[in-house]
């Protein structure tokens, strides 16, 4: 810890209570519950914005994409100028996003367009700042197992939040209320948070006063990650191997690979790649990825009984409503699991029952009642999975940096968290559309798909969506695995930090 942070501590004597704790939470669901909503009522906005359907799914996770971005930057600029003020700004800027958005005029072109995308984009620099920043100042006001419940409260804010989204996006766009409200109430509860933030002391470490900002690296992020996420959502219409596609995936490769000299040869960078030198930060960071990239799983599974079966956003979104119950309450189950044995077992735990849950809804093959049962039990398993993998994966995180790189580590782990949702989301919707183009005829030889057989390509479609969401939690489970270690560790290890300029 830094010599500056020790004597903050000890100066002023400040200590959270649980009224600071639910502004933290209040704070984060601005991203994971109200941006979220999206995920499942575009279907049914984007016919009275008058929108292309692939204009929408950009729409859906361009909020992820711009938050992975520059959540890593955040990270590293809240350890400098000081993570309450990190803060602030980014829950200022979630009530401008949620204005923008609940402003949107219907059928005006372009300008419906540059609304819905720009107030999506300031949603996503708005989780990009609180974040990190939120995670760094429990990092830094707890210890021990009052941090441990901090952070489960942490992921009831998030991993809640993300469970909550559909029906409470499907319960407000089918209200009187009208799907604008969801984003009104957003504002109202980003007030009462910094209400309840008021008066929380300044945090922020010694060691990162002072360097260039590596814009360069932020930069060539940008591009790169621009353009592979365009590439994937827009897929379907310009296609994967125009021109202009292979374009798209040359400049993100260019732009990579200019990244990476960068930071590897930077004092100051943007990522600190040496972070990743810690196998458990590593393996933490990279399944969290990997699982918030099942994401995927909600936007294919709703849309698909939206259009399938005629469900409305509502009902549709009854279908996670075990998926919510789920993850609250076995939070801080996981919790508890990681005081006993360690975060291996519960993250991989967690991953094989998220898993299971991801393949029974991929069972688009069945009658429409039936996959209505499949569904539901399917969306709870997913969230039992996700509330054992929550807080171990997070404690494993934080407990393997030291305090002053507590705000860029924050950062990278919440990065891994927004790029995962936002790559998995676009990739499952390409995929959903893309597999539609099978031949209907192909499809009925198979003899698998049973009930209605003008929409086998649609269910099939829906089917690769998600498998290949499945295929990213196995892929966790490995990194796991390979990365986390079986036990707990007694002491956490150094991870050497980045030299400031002049060190």
């Amino acid at each position: 810890m830094s010599t500056v942070q020790s004597s903050a501590k000890t100066q002023t004597q400040w200590k959270p209570n649980d009224a600071w704790l639910i502004g933290i939470v209040l704070a984060v669901i601005n991203f994971w519950l109200f941006a979220q909503t999206l995920l499942n009522v575009i279907p049914g906005i984007q016919g009275s914005l008058g929108i292309e359907r692939t204009l929408g799914n950009l729409a859906v996770s361009i909020t992820s994409l711009f938050s992975g971005i520059f959540i890593v930057v955040a990270g590293g600029l809240a350890d400098r100028l000081g993570r309450v003020k990190i803060m602030y700004v980014g829950i200022y800027l979630s009530i401008l996003g949620s204005l923008l958005i609940a402003l949107t005029p219907e059928n005006a072109g372009g300008l419906t367009a540059a609304a819905l995308l720009g107030g999506r984009v300031v949603q996503g620099l708005s989780a990009a700042c609180i974040m990190p920043s939120t995670m760094a100042l429990v990092k830094f006001y707890y210890e021990g197992k009052d941090r441990q419940r901090a952070l489960s409260f942490w992921s009831i804010g998030s991993w809640g939040g993300s469970g909550f989204c559909a029906l409470f996006g499907g319960l407000m766009a089918t209200s009187f209320l009208g799907w604008r409200s969801i984003f009104w109430i957003s504002i109202v509860l980003s007030v009462v948070a910094l209400f309840l933030l008021r008066g929380t002391p300044e945090s922020k470490s010694a060691a990162k006063a002072g360097g260039k900002f590596d814009w360069g690296g932020m930069v060539t992020l940008v591009i790169a990650l621009v353009a592979l996420n365009v590439y994937i959502s827009q897929g379907p219409s310009i296609g994967w191997l125009s021109l202009t596609g292979i374009g798209l995936v040359v400049v993100a490769v260019i732009a990579a690979l200019v990244f990476f000299g960068i930071e590897t040869s930077r004092a100051n960078p943007v990522l600190n790649l040496k972070l990743f030198g810690n196998a458990t930060f590593a393996g933490a960071t990279l399944s969290n990825f990997l699982l918030n990239g099942a994401a995927g799983t909600l936007i294919v599974s709703l849309g698909l009984v939206q259009v399938a079966a005629g469900m409305s956003s509502l009902q549709s979104g009854l279908l996670t409503l075990g998926y919510l119950v789920a993850i609250l309450a076995t939070i801080r189950v996981g919790e508890k699991l990681l005081q006993r044995f360690g975060p291996k077992r519960p993250m991989i735990w967690g991953s094989a029952i998220a898993g299971l849950g991801i393949l029974l809804t991929s069972m688009t093959f069945t009658l429409i009642g039936q996959y209505i049962v499949l569904a539901v039990i399917g969306f709870t398993l997913f969230g039992i999975g996700l509330g054992f993998y929550a807080t171990p994966s997070t404690d494993a995180a934080l407990s393997n940096v030291p305090d002053d790189e507590a705000g860029a580590a924050a950062g990278i782990y919440k990065m891994a968290s927004s790029l995962g949702n936002a790559i998995g989301v676009a990739i499952s919707a390409a995929l959903y559309v893309a597999a539609q183009a099978m031949d209907p005829a192909t499809i009925q030889s198979w003899g698998l798909f049973i009930g209605n057989q003008t929409n086998v390509a649609l269910r099939f479609g829906g089917a690769v969506g998600i498998l290949f969401n499945l295929l990213m939690v196995v892929v966790a489970i490995i990194a796991i695995m390979i990365t986390v270690p079986n036990e707990r560790a007694e002491k956490r290890p150094e991870v050497p930090a980045t030299p400031s300029i002049g060190s």
